[in-house]
């Protein structure tokens, strides 16, 4: 245990003195965490002293998820976004279903080995962008704002969005509907996960703000204690939806939002420390992914995967996003700029391991 977690603070600290120059490269974060996490696990130098499991990574992957997205949102800058909304709006209601079909129709003449609900999963699965992986595109000023906004909004929500239609086609792929129809599920799933995630989310930063605005103009938040809310607001707010049978990650986006529009003059203050802590839950998250889920899967690489995920992170993103922002004033380049900053990330990462534990045939 000591010997890991002397790995990885170290690694840490390397990075994070680094990071700057990192983020201006052509590198991306992600890219050198798993790298790191291949070289050091099993596959590799086999360093890491301990047993990592799917439910390990499924947590800190889930938790690091929700407060990126929380952060994300409470960030947006809304007087923009209004001036910008059908940018997502159309990538989010006519992009993402364009993607998770394109991807459902290279997947059947691609992947043999998979059935139609496993392709379908495997469509679902990769079609969600990650704030995270984009953070540099999204918090640069030479891009403009409607770009920048847009894809911020965009990651945001199509995880969310994404998770009722991975859970219709998991429930179909195990045989868990049972007698009700599927499209009868999908009614019920679509209303369970988008309605409860909303209410939480929406419920539990508006008490929260008050509470926070109330403690600050009594002056009782310390330079200390300032940083510690917001991290355990969009854990509260992922935490309790999961329990009532919502989507955790809806519920942090939109309390996000809430929070940045509620504590718009100092939300500033209550992020810096947040952002930082969902930053190095992303460098564990994907070292762990690096060392125990890419290790295992190297052997089992072939030209027909390797041609599915050049495909997934060009084309398959890249037309639907093309296609659907025709007609909007925005520039081929930026079109073409807007589809290759898609790339897969912890979403895709959390929805594996659902799938990978739900024993898919």
């Amino acid at each position: 245990m000591y010997q890991t977690l002397a790995i990885l603070a170290l690694f840490i600290l390397v990075y994070s003195s680094i990071a700057g120059r990192i983020e201006r490269s052509w590198i991306s974060g992600s890219i050198v965490f798993t790298i790191f996490g291949l070289i050091i696990g099993p596959v590799g130098l086999n360093l890491l002293s301990f047993e990592t499991d799917r439910e390990t990574i499924k947590a800190l992957a889930e938790l690091t998820l929700a407060l990126v997205l929380f952060t994300d949102a409470a960030g947006a800058d809304i007087a923009v976004l209004r001036k910008t909304k059908a940018l997502p709006i159309r990538l989010l209601l006519i992009g993402l279903p364009l993607t998770i079909l394109l991807g459902f129709g290279v997947g059947m003449l691609l992947v043999e080995k998979l059935s139609v609900l496993g392709v379908a999963l495997l469509a679902t699965l990769l079609a969600p962008t990650d704030a995270a992986l984009g953070k540099g595109v999204v918090t640069n000023e030479a891009v403009p704002d409607a770009v920048r906004q847009g894809l911020n909004v965009e990651s945001g929500l199509n995880d969310g969005i994404c998770v009722p239609i991975l859970f219709v086609f998991l429930a179909l792929a195990t045989g868990k509907t049972g007698e009700e129809s599927p499209w009868h599920l999908a009614l019920v799933l679509v209303a369970e996960e988008i309605g409860i995630g909303l209410a939480v989310g929406l419920v539990l930063t508006a008490v929260a703000a008050l509470l926070l605005k109330f403690a600050k103009g009594q002056d009782w938040l310390t330079h200390t204690w300032i940083q510690v809310p917001v991290v355990a607001l969009a854990l509260s707010c992922f935490a309790v939806a999961q329990w009532l049978g919502g989507s955790g990650f809806i519920a942090a986006f939109s309390g996000g939002m809430l929070f940045g529009i509620l504590a718009k003059q100092a939300r500033n203050e209550f992020l810096r420390a947040a952002e930082g802590t969902g930053d190095t839950l992303s460098l564990i998250t994907w070292v762990i992914f690096g060392a125990a889920v890419v290790g295992q899967a190297v052997g089992h690489f072939n030209w027909q995967i390797w041609l599915y995920a050049v495909l997934s992170l060009t084309l398959i993103r890249m037309l639907p996003v093309f296609l659907v922002l025709t007609g909007m004033g925005v520039s081929t380049e930026g079109k073409l700029f807007m589809g290759w900053f898609g790339p897969r990330g912890l979403a895709s990462i959390v929805f594996a391991v659902i799938v990978v534990n739900a024993n898919v045939p």
